[in-house]
């Protein structure tokens, strides 16, 4: 079976009632969201915990090829500024687990004021690491973090940086770290969480997909405009023009 190296799809997997035509009437939303997207990152971990048993029902309701990302805990991100707990991590990655092979990555997203630091920052990357082998995407969003002292450090633990949309600090349009492991998250532009975008910016988005998929990165896509609805459009969008030009 030829490895899947591409992964598009939502933060979350509610279906808006303006695209429900788009996906089977029966089943649960994971379920039906499921039959069109290959991957969702699940936002919710990020302000509760979920249960072992709840991650493991998720993975049993989508497909074989399906994949999660989660987001970690804010207790872990925000609240700890780079020192967290490791017991706080060791029970999130206990819990993620359960999504046995359909756990994709890790997402781990810092709040802007967050600035880079040497040790401490080394220091966490090897706490991830101790308890998971899966891949971790991580989102900065101050400009002490676009370094090349960064990219070192970054590539040395295998973490991979986001590309996030609007970007916030030069550099950030490109792919960082490591970078076998590509992960787009569009956030919507010029209104974040809102704003869909067009027809022009999929198509360059396509290509720029097309060029990773060459090159033998895994490609993740990753919408996260939600609050109007936009996402989920903006991914079904994508995956036609895709399809249409033969990315697999």
């Amino acid at each position: 079976m030829k490895e899947r190296r591409l992964f598009i799809g939502c933060a979350g997997w509610s279906i808006p009632a303006s695209e429900k035509t788009s996906f089977p009437k029966h089943g649960s939303h994971l379920q039906r969201y499921a039959t069109q997207f290959t991957a969702v990152e699940i936002n919710s971990s990020f302000y509760r915990p979920h249960r072992g048993a709840t991650y493991a029902r998720w993975a049993e309701t989508a497909g074989d090829d399906f994949r999660f990302s989660v987001k970690a805990p804010r207790t872990i991100t925000h609240e700890a500024k780079l020192r967290p707990d490791p017991l706080d991590v060791e029970r999130f990655v206990t819990e993620i687990n359960h999504l046995g092979a359909k756990l994709g990555c890790m997402l781990v997203q810092f709040p802007p004021s967050l600035r880079w630091e040497p040790l401490a920052g080394r220091e966490f990357f090897e706490t991830l690491r101790k308890w998971i082998v899966a891949p971790i995407a991580c989102e900065p969003r101050h400009k002490s973090w676009f370094t090349d002292e960064v990219e070192k450090v970054l590539t040395e633990f295998y973490i991979s940086r986001v590309v996030a949309d609007p970007c916030l600090v030069a550099g950030g349009e490109i792919p960082g770290g490591w970078t076998s492991f590509v992960y787009y998250r569009l956030h919507g532009s010029p209104r974040t969480y809102y704003s869909t975008y067009d027809t022009d910016y999929l198509a360059s988005l396509t290509r720029t997909i097309q060029k990773h998929i060459k090159a033998k990165q895994t490609c993740w896509c990753i919408f996260d405009n939600t609050a109007a609805g936009a996402a989920s459009r903006n991914a079904l969008d994508l995956l036609a023009q895709i399809t249409g030009v033969g990315v697999q």
